[in-house]
């Protein structure tokens, strides 16, 4: 459809997309967007704790069985996944990532952007991606990068999703997204992340959290909430 609205996460490993952006992958895919994730990496070493405690678990094995996780959670959540296989710990990208990650951009041009935060002391994967995100966004409006290359692009809004550890990562959530309607579709994509089990339980309390957090400074009735920080100044026409 040539006016259909687009979204675009850019995540360093699997579970990031899920546990914080799977109510806004699946709440902007049920509006009828189309929503295009960008897996940086597997998390084969470092995101795969009970993947690597299986009997015979090999590197590959590993990859294998984390594409199919993310493969499998990314449809159920109503978006398409493309993968970079950058490796993890630490995230290694080079030039070629770098100019399809432009592409994509372009291609897509998307009417918002996700991903990670500025800092993580905990994780260096997720300021990189970030970081990733965030240049290869400007360069996409450079006329000078493939110059002759026809595309309508102009850079999107940028909202960080939330960090591990939001108090250790200077991260201030502005923005609250109600995703009750999709609840049950993003805690159905924590179960498929069968390698990141430990996780399932402290996502679900983040989740309910940032919903009681909505409640209070909306006063409109809401249960599950995802957190967000805008990376650059919104723009609207009335405060009320």
């Amino acid at each position: 459809m040539p006016d259909q609205k687009t979204g675009l996460i850019v995540t360093a490993h699997p579970g990031d997309f899920v546990w914080r952006a799977g109510g806004a992958i699946a709440l902007h895919a049920k509006k009828g967007y189309k929503v295009k994730i960008v897996c940086l990496s597997f998390g084969e070493r470092g995101e795969s704790q009970f993947a690597w405690k299986e009997k015979g678990a090999t590197l590959e094995s590993v990859k294998a069985g984390r594409k199919d996780e993310a493969q499998r959670a990314a449809e159920l959540l109503g978006a398409e996944i493309e993968f970079f296989d950058c490796g993890d710990y630490p995230l290694k990208l080079n030039e070629a990532h770098f100019d399809r990650m432009v592409d994509i951009y372009r291609e897509l041009n998307p009417s918002f952007v996700l991903s990670h935060a500025l800092e993580d002391p905990y994780n260096f994967d997720h300021p990189n991606a970030c970081h990733f995100a965030q240049e290869t966004r400007v360069v996409a409006q450079a006329m000078g990068h493939k110059p002759g290359a026809q595309y309508k692009y102009s850079a999107p809004p940028f909202y960080m999703f939330e960090p591990h550890q939001p108090e250790q990562c200077n991260y201030k959530p502005d923005l609250i997204l109600k995703i009750d309607d999709v609840w049950e579709q993003k805690y159905k994509a924590f179960q498929i992340l069968a390698a990141q089990k430990h996780l399932w339980g402290y996502y679900e309390r983040v989740a309910l959290n940032r919903g009681i957090q909505g409640s209070r400074n909306t006063g409109i009735p809401m249960t599950y909430g995802e957190a967000y920080q805008t990376l650059f100044p919104r723009v609207t026409f009335e405060l009320g």
